[in-house]
């Protein structure tokens, strides 16, 4: 296979991320058809990829209901239009790479893992931190036994408040009911992290964690409903959307509003749509923080914080053994690997990727891993995010927020079984 042809579903932010990998790397890779309701989201997107008009749809429906058009199809579609589409592409004989979180349905989870057994084709799940030079590097260090036998580890997801008031509060993530709960929604990630660094099933878990900031309780006196309502604390909100998204029109988040990035479109956007209310009168029900404590069949212990309440959005992590430690800290690519009994700590810096290396270069990486199992037919060796290893990280978010909701320890083997 010279090149792997590629049907993109869902022409959001992070579809275009994933398929610019075709410009990058023309030789490997081919976006040939591209499915998503937003019209000039879509056209745009084609005319960026070159890709035949007659080869663009409305609907994924009428994508997979055409003679097989591509090797693989890249899902990005929202949260809960992940099963449908996953489980009939793989069906139709395509190859699939799936944009996380798997389902926010723990049942439709397993039965994509299970049908990923069955089917013999790659499907693999979009958990880029796997493929960071950052993570990987980690895991390389534990797996040499530089701090001996691995006992515990901390690791910080630091949303950033920003972050949270864009994605979580105002944006599409905001309801659990809508989307996912947010320890799904945002750190699915981090839990399949942990499980991959601790290195053995995660057997017991609880956690802790609400929404105690982003509600109308704290709203300041006589903020309406809408920023662009005349609200009395413009000049001193941190919040206050018109200076969110009416400045930079390069960045991710203004991008985020209007598919028109003209000051006039994104004034009305937040005249009009959900980015323009203000932070502490939304429908938003995920929590602002929350604390997961585990336990692995390995014995090794590991706590996990996430917080909308960061000044950078940004990952760091403690890692102890018994013969050392490794701080670590993601965005800044830096490692410090400490030895019992040694002077001074032996600083790692990673190159940090540049051009358009999403995730710490991690989505690039995701794709170029995809498309070379693909184009093996799978003969390379599995994906180190396939779908039946992901499934298990998935559990325990699930298993997090019923812990939180409930207020129990939960077992693993019995919440999944």
């Amino acid at each position: 296979m010279s090149k792997v042809k590629i049907a993109l579903i869902g022409a959001g932010l992070r579809g275009q991320n994933y398929v610019d990998y075709a410009l990058a790397h023309p030789d490997e890779m081919e976006v040939v058809a591209v499915a998503d309701p937003n019209l000039d989201r879509r056209d745009r997107l084609m005319q960026r990829h070159g890709v035949d008009e007659r080869l663009g749809y409305d609907d994924w429906r009428e994508l997979l209901a055409q003679p097989k058009l591509a090797d693989a199809v890249l899902i990005c579609t929202q949260d809960k239009m992940h099963f449908e589409p996953t489980m009939m592409a793989l069906d139709a004989g395509y190859h699939v790479l799936l944009e996380k979180p798997m389902s926010p349905d723990p049942q439709e989870c397993l039965e994509m893992g299970a049908k990923a057994q069955q089917s013999g084709l790659i499907f693999s799940i979009c958990h880029v931190l796997r493929y960071t030079n950052f993570f990987r590097t980690v895991k390389r260090l534990l797996a040499e036994g530089q701090i001996g036998q691995l006992m515990s580890i901390q690791h910080n997801e630091n949303v950033g408040y920003w972050h949270q008031a864009h994605s979580f509060v105002r944006g599409n993530w905001r309801n659990a009911e809508e989307s996912s709960p947010m320890i799904l929604a945002k750190s699915c990630h981090d839990m399949d992290i942990l499980l991959w660094l601790a290195g053995d099933d995660c057997t017991r878990l609880s956690s802790f964690g609400s929404l105690s900031y982003f509600n109308a309780s704290n709203a300041p006196e006589g903020a309406p409903k809408r920023c662009t309502d005349g609200c009395p604390v413009a000049d001193e909100c941190l919040y206050y959307a018109p200076n969110v998204y009416l400045g930079d029109s390069e960045s991710w988040m203004a991008a985020a509003i209007s598919d028109d990035p003209s000051p006039e479109a994104r004034l009305k956007a937040l005249q009009e749509g959900p980015y323009g209310r203000c932070v502490y009168h939304c429908d938003n029900n995920v929590v602002d923080h929350q604390v997961v404590n585990m336990e692995f069949a390995n014995e090794v212990t590991a706590v996990f914080t996430m917080s909308a309440f960061t000044q950078e959005c940004n990952r760091t992590l403690k890692l102890m053994g018994t013969k050392g430690e490794i701080r670590a800290a993601m965005e800044k690519n830096e490692i410090e690997l400490i030895r019992f009994g040694s002077l001074a700590p032996e600083k790692i810096s990673l190159e940090l990727p540049g051009g358009h290396a999403g995730h710490g270069g991690g989505d690039y990486g995701l794709m170029s891993d995809f498309i070379g199992l693909v184009k093996s037919g799978g003969s390379g060796g599995d994906s180190l995010t396939s779908a039946a290893k992901s499934v298990q990280s998935h559990m325990m978010a699930f298993a997090a927020e019923t812990s939180r909701l409930e207020k129990r320890v939960i077992e693993l083997a019995a919440f999944s079984g």
